[in-house]
């Protein structure tokens, strides 16, 4: 009795954990049940100039945080408008054209390493044709210090800044590609009636 006590009780502060995070993600995010599969090329090409008309982005991923545990394991999520556009996994980047104007963006790192709250990144920029716009979202160690022992840290920040074209470019050099793929949350389906076989 007392172990299934338990149990609900840990399953009610998932959900409770989970809805609360949902209510304080930025409108710039997008659904908080959105998930991606990430793939890393390193020397990958250099990427095209933006297609005619349109600007470019470039969201770089670094990790600067030795003695953390899985913080390459877990990719940020990246949305442009209140869509996710894709995620990083890593010391990696990759590339989006947006069209002219004011864009929001968004990182979000679902990580359990994460500190509480510094899990999100917000920024915003106007975008010109032709022109390219480079955004770091950075996992460092938060600024509270380290655990103990002294030498090992257990919570980490994501930070979202706008790089300059030198830096955004170097960063980028020494980054690997990040491709990724929206993936959707397994749910459990109504039995239907069987389809016929394909002929071989």
């Amino acid at each position: 009795m007392k172990r299934a006590m338990a149990v609900f009780l840990v399953c009610t502060l998932c959900v409770l954990g989970n809805q609360l995070r949902a209510a304080n993600l930025s409108d710039a995010c997008g659904d908080d049940h959105a998930h991606f599969d990430v793939k890393t090329e390193k020397n990958a090409p250099a990427p095209a100039p933006p297609a005619a008309g349109k600007a470019q982005v470039v969201f770089i991923e670094r990790i600067d945080a030795p003695g953390c545990l899985g913080c390459y394991d877990f990719a940020p999520r990246i949305a442009v408008d209140g869509s996710w556009v894709g995620a990083t996994k890593g010391d990696s980047y990759f590339v989006l054209d947006v069209a002219p104007g004011a864009h929001s963006v968004c990182a979000d790192w679902k990580s359990l390493s994460a500190a509480h709250g510094k899990h999100i990144g917000v920024a915003s920029f106007t975008a010109e044709p032709g022109q390219t716009y480079f955004f770091e979202a950075k996992i460092l160690a938060a600024p509270e210090g380290p655990s103990n022992p002294p030498s090992v840290r257990t919570r980490w920040v994501l930070v979202l800044s706008q790089l300059d074209n030198d830096k955004g470019e170097d960063r980028m050099k020494n980054s690997a590609l990040a491709t990724s793929t929206p993936t959707t949350p397994t749910t459990p389906t109504t039995p239907s009636t069987p389809s016929t076989p394909t002929k071989q």
